[in-house]
């Protein structure tokens, strides 16, 4: 997996150096610096262990902001970073400092003492380490890829695991059925641990409730052990002997309200008092996750679409599923007051870009294809090429700033416009300006 290195983030740049890419599918590696550790994994409170193909980092903020909300402290762990990499470890509620990231990096590096050993697996390793050495209530740990050989498996007794929606992504890895995605991801459930499972699809739900049954875990599945729908604006979540009446979601789209459901059933397993309703609502209502339908108001993109008139999104969906959600919550703005759409991309060529386009077609926005600085990027041109083929009109540009002048040039209503295509391409549009930087 890349990760951009921006000129003023050394600490990537050192630890790309050091420790490369080293796809290795089983967590010995992990599990054998950890050991060395001392095995700070098993000193972490409440874990909560997060996996799935979408919502997994919205459904991780959600606990973070209930967690905030009930008065806890909570650490994080989430992957990828947008522009710095101390995004990744957020210590009882504050992003790591610097200082103590390059300290981590030296006494990890040490303790491996040259061991064969990844990017992710080291990162990992540091987080528990540090998570290990702060006090908190809480530890919040998102997967980084599929879950049953990621280098975040390593709980043996997790307070609760929760598997968002499966889909399909990253098929060189985990497919290229979602029965064998499904059998990646519900490779965190453990036994006799519960675990929360948003709504699947039939192939994907047989695997998780397999895994489950086989664990004897307890499994709540959405739609029928819970459920969480939007009535009014709000979001109401029907947990068993209760019902509970939120606000409705920070964070924009109609799928943001499955997410916060599951996020919901997740914090009240913990079965901790502090989880009332009051703060379950206050963290729905404020959560923070940059990049996922994210309004850019500021930067230089954001003041180009404000002069404008126009709004401007942000967001690091790739995948078909997304798709999905993406033209249902740009189709519901479109509809408040029918101004035109469109959509700026980049992604890497091993996404299906057709298949991510394809939602789109109903809509028919703009689309213009571009590219983002990294390794396997797809070529506009092949972006534009998918998009035609899903039914919709392309053109292309060399940049997101020059595909935003020309969408924001045309005559007529001031368009609702996208940004999409992955979470590098995000963290390339956030990094144009310190204003627009992740905290």
């Amino acid at each position: 997996m890349y990760d951009q290195i921006r000129a003023f983030d050394a600490l990537i740049a050192r630890l790309r150096e050091q420790f490369p890419t080293l796809i290795d599918l089983s967590t010995g590696r992990i599990e054998r610096l950890l050991d060395r550790l001392g095995r700070p994994q098993d000193r972490l409170p409440n874990v909560i262990h997060v996996a799935g193909t979408n919502g997994k980092g919205s459904t991780t903020a959600f606990l973070r902001a209930m967690a905030e909300a009930a008065g806890l402290r909570a650490h994080v762990l989430t992957s990828p970073h947008l522009v710095r990499f101390a995004e990744r470890i957020r210590l009882a509620g504050t992003l790591i400092a610097e200082a103590d990231l390059r300290a981590l990096i030296d006494r990890v590096t040490a303790v491996n003492a040259g061991e064969a050993i990844s990017f992710n697996e080291m990162i990992t390793a540091m987080a528990f380490q540090a998570f290990a050495e702060v006090p908190a209530d809480v530890t919040i740990v998102e997967v980084g890829l599929g879950g049953r050989f990621d280098s975040t498996n390593v709980f043996a007794r997790p307070a609760v695991s929760v598997i968002t929606p499966v889909d399909y992504d990253h098929l060189e890895l985990l497919g290229p059925d979602l029965s064998k995605i499904a059998w990646e991801k519900a490779g965190i459930i453990k036994p006799g641990r519960p675990v929360v499972v948003a709504r699947q699809l039939d192939a994907a739900l047989e695997v998780i409730e397999a895994e489950a049954e086989a664990l004897a875990a307890p499994l709540s599945l959405m739609g029928r052990d819970f459920d969480a729908w939007e009535d009014r604006g709000r979001l109401v979540v029907q947990a068993p002997g209760r019902l509970l009446d939120l606000p409705a979601p920070s964070l924009p789209g109609a799928h943001q309200f499955a997410n916060a459901g599951a996020a919901v059933m997740a914090a009240l397993a913990l079965g901790d008092p502090r989880f009332d309703e009051p703060a379950l609502g206050r963290g729905i209502a404020s959560a923070v996750w940059p990049a996922r339908f994210q309004r850019l108001t500021t930067g230089p993109l954001g003041a180009l679409a404000q002069a404008r008139g126009a709004d401007l999104w942000l967001d690091g969906g790739h995948n078909p599923h997304a798709g999905r959600a993406l033209a249902d919550t740009l189709g519901r703005l479109a509809a408040r007051d029918g101004r035109p759409t469109a959509l700026i991309v980049a992604m890497y060529g091993r996404k299906d870009a057709q298949g991510f386009f394809a939602p789109f077609a109903g809509l028919g926005p703009r689309v213009v294809a571009t590219i983002f600085e990294g390794e396997g990027a797809a070529a506009p041109e092949d972006l534009a090429a998918a998009a035609r083929a899903a039914g919709l009109q392309a053109e292309t540009a060399a940049d997101a700033a020059s595909a935003l002048s020309g969408v924001l040039a045309t005559d007529g209503p001031a368009p609702h416009v996208l940004i999409c295509g992955g979470l590098h391409f995000a963290g390339e549009v956030l990094a144009m300006s310190p204003e627009t930087w992740p905290t």
